[in-house]
């Protein structure tokens, strides 16, 4: 699908979308033929009250132009009180969605007036792109009668940049990458093919992929990560994907993502109900693989290395077992409470290994990481914890670059001594707030680097169908990812 800013009118497509406020004023751009038509179809709306304008209020309708018939659909921006790009946003996917349904090839987006309520057009242009690139997309690569209906061309029509047009559209594409590894169910995306997977990803879009086997990460002593992996047939791979976009500096930036690519919950066993999502266990490591591709995409001027510790959490005769005293490649000892808190293990390993290792100055760890943080904030914020005001500052204000919703949870030294286990060093079952614990369990790990921990447990699946997200994977944390990383580059 191809997005092109235009500005004026100079042929008719299949289908256009008006953006008015609550005046349901016209633009004055409208040719002659248009405008009568529409100014009709508007006449029509206000005299019997049935749309308003209301942010995100959506009416389709059919006008005759000439001797075609046109399908339209008008988006309500609402008022300067009332305006929301969120619910922008989601407007937009929802008739794209509609009317790619209809057999639109072409679209014409009228879009001037959101210059009133969004008063940088790099923004409006960023935010209209993703989000039209974001709803192009729905898994359907297992379904043999599945018959796909392509969008081939949409024209914008209002004050937008150029330059930021690519930007927007990379960083729809790389979500939907994001979602679609998460869709990929385990039996097909097991830890071995995602290592393949980013392997070419780097090769295409130009950042460094290392990848180690079972034996490179025994020799690394990562021993917190192959106690999880131990009970699969599928062998683990340490990813280290790396982008040196500013090689002058010394400053890099690490972000560790969640690879488990299924989790059974091990020997403490999930339910049925709890198992058959577990696919997305690995959203944390999709986010980061996401992120890792606009970045280098876009050619940011940043030093970035991200981790992925990809495993399985199965069940077998060398599963690790509740009740074990486990070893970490910081050597410090673990208890295991639970063999369904194992993320937190995998997460700790990776951890240790990009600050020792790879000598971040700063990480960035992303996870589905536990059930209580849907307790905490329900499915539409990540939950965080930080040791570092200005850095969570950085990456707060990402996320709301994205239009993407995050909160601190507080961090108490009370909290801090529930990790503390009589037997061991550390329990991976320090119990409740379970959020807070299993972060701060991560955070031991981090020396003194600024850190970031991101539980994106209620935030990187969804089992309907929500604006610019269709079920399944919803590519959490890729855009603030990447709005963290162009922070911090060079100008």
């Amino acid at each position: 699908m191809k997005l092109e800013i235009v500005d004026n009118i100079t042929s008719l497509e299949d289908a256009m979308v008006l953006l008015v406020d609550e005046s349901l004023e016209l633009p004055s751009e409208l040719p002659a033929d248009l405008s009568s038509e529409l100014m009709s179809y508007m006449k029509g709306l206000k005299d019997k009250a049935s749309y308003k304008g209301k942010i995100g209020e959506i009416n389709y309708g059919t006008i005759k132009v000439k001797n075609d018939y046109l399908n339209i659909a008008i988006l309500g921006l609402g008022n300067n009180d009332t305006f929301s790009t969120i619910k922008l946003q989601n407007g937009l996917a929802d008739i794209f969605r509609s009317l790619k349904t209809k057999c639109s090839k072409s679209i014409l987006i009228m879009a001037r007036l959101i210059t009133q309520y969004m008063d940088s057009s790099r923004k409006r242009t960023v935010l209209m792109s993703e989000s039209l690139i974001m709803a192009d997309y729905e898994f359907s690569e297992y379904k043999s009668d599945f018959e796909a209906k392509q969008v081939e061309h949409i024209y914008l029509l209002g004050d937008f940049e150029k330059g930021a047009l690519e930007e927007g559209v990379i960083l729809g594409e790389s979500n939907k990458i994001a979602r679609h590894l998460i869709n990929l169910p385990a039996n097909k995306l097991t830890p071995l093919h995602l290592a393949e997977l980013v392997k070419s990803y780097g090769n295409i879009n130009g950042f460094e992929v290392i990848l180690k086997n079972k034996s490179e990460i025994e020799a690394l002593e990562m021993n917190a990560f192959l106690e999880v992996a131990k009970g699969s047939s599928q062998p683990p791979v340490l990813i280290i994907m790396k982008y040196t976009g500013n090689p002058g500096s010394d400053h890099r930036l690490g972000y560790v993502g969640k690879g488990l690519t299924y989790d059974s919950g091990g020997l403490s066993i999930k339910p049925t109900s709890g198992m058959v999502t577990m696919k997305d266990d690995m959203g944390g490591a999709a986010a980061v693989i996401g992120a890792m591709i606009a970045i280098s995409k876009l050619n940011l001027k940043v030093n970035v290395t991200a981790v992925i510790a990809a495993c399985e959490n199965m069940i077998s005769g060398a599963s690790y077992k509740p009740g074990d005293i486990i070893s970490s490649m910081a050597k410090k000892s673990i208890f295991i409470g639970n063999t369904d808190a194992e993320g937190r293990l995998t997460l700790v390993d990776a951890v240790h290994y990009i600050v020792e290792k790879e000598d971040v100055s700063a990480v960035i760890d992303v996870a589905t990481l536990t059930g209580a943080a849907i307790h905490c904030l329900g499915h539409d914020a990540t939950c965080a914890i930080s040791n570092n005001d200005d850095y969570y500052e950085v990456v707060s204000k990402s996320f709301a670059k994205a239009n993407e919703h995050v909160w601190r949870l507080p961090i108490f030294d009370e909290y801090k001594a529930l990790l503390k286990h009589h037997e061991a060093d550390l329990t991976n079952t320090a119990g409740s707030p379970g959020t807070i614990t299993a972060g701060l369990f991560i955070g031991e790990f981090v020396q003194d680097k600024p850190w970031v921990h991101l539980d994106i447990a209620g935030t990187a699946f969804t089992d309907k169908q929500v604006g610019i997200y269709t079920k399944g994977g919803t590519g959490v944390a890729v855009r603030p990812l990447y709005y963290v990383a162009k922070k911090f580059a060079a100008k």
